[in-house]
């Protein structure tokens, strides 16, 4: 630090005038690295295929879409995520994950199989949480389709990006407890390897926050194809981009983990859903 300046990347708790400078703290507003991680495979996932395959209107899955844990695949997805994290010189030393069980499996396991230390306490946080469906949870496309017609028509008028179901969100609003969920991270986490293990759509919208993009932009990359299951999407801090540094896109939706140990990669969307928001 010279002439008084900070290094890239910090910025002061308060204006120096009004504290001594013995207590002026500086801090790195954002992550070194951070990973944003689908979970593993569902038994969800799996439903739903098979819903779909036989035109079915609803899944066959009973249990809440909170409870609904990985499939057998999904489990050695996650593992094959964390042995892949165990080589690298550069573990994540923060671990998030939403609450739903097929996340929290996911990096129950990646922390079992060396992805970061054995003893990092994993952060569970209620904003990393699936995007809610409410009347239309449980639905496939067709289900929707014949016992919501009303809501289809709403969709195709609004787009997904902006529609919300009774009872459940748009992509607008899993946006906003994310903007919250940024700052969280961006005070307690300020030059720290942080891996956030959650769904498909908490990807996307991290995505669209991170990088600023339009509604247009996400949907034209959600429409390319599906997060990929355990797929890894990668940013690290740029001490150029933006005024005073920021996160910079280096990997979306890497499989390379699942390849490295020739496990099966699935991109399917999740189950208790209906069209896919």
């Amino acid at each position: 630090m010279t002439n008084g300046a900070l290094p890239d990347g910090f910025r002061l708790l308060s204006e120096p005038a009004r504290l001594p400078a013995a207590l002026l703290v500086m801090i790195k507003t954002w992550p070194s690295t951070l990973w944003i991680v689908r979970h593993g495979q569902s038994a969800g996932n799996v439903a739903r295929d098979e819903a779909q395959a036989q035109g079915s209107h609803r899944i066959a899955l009973q249990s809440r879409d909170v409870d609904v844990p990985l499939s057998e695949l999904g489990r050695e997805q996650a593992a094959s995520l964390g042995k892949w994290f165990a080589r690298r010189p550069d573990r994540p030393d923060v671990l998030l994950a939403s609450p739903y069980v097929r996340a929290r499996q996911t990096a129950e396991i990646f922390r079992e199989s060396g992805g970061c230390d054995p003893h990092e306490r994993i952060c569970f946080d209620e904003r990393l949480r699936e995007k809610e469906f409410g009347v239309l949870d449980g639905l496939t496309t067709g289900g929707v389709a014949y016992f919501e017609p009303q809501q289809a028509e709403f969709r195709k008028l609004l787009g997904k990006f902006y529609h919300r179901p009774p009872g459940g969100e748009s992509w607008c609003d899993v946006i906003l407890r994310l903007r919250s969920l940024l700052d969280t991270i961006s005070l307690h986490y300020g030059d720290r390897r942080v891996l956030i293990v959650a769904h498909q759509v908490v990807v996307l919208c991290l995505r669209y926050i991170i990088e600023g993009l339009s509604e247009e932009e996400i949907l034209a990359i959600d429409r390319e194809g599906d997060v990929s299951n355990c797929g890894v999407t990668e940013y690290r801090f740029d001490p150029a981009a933006g005024k005073d540094g920021g996160l910079k896109l280096t990997a979306y939706n890497v499989t390379a983990p699942l390849d490295a140990e020739q496990t099966p990669v699935t991109d399917a969307p999740d189950a208790m859903i209906a069209a896919r928001g």
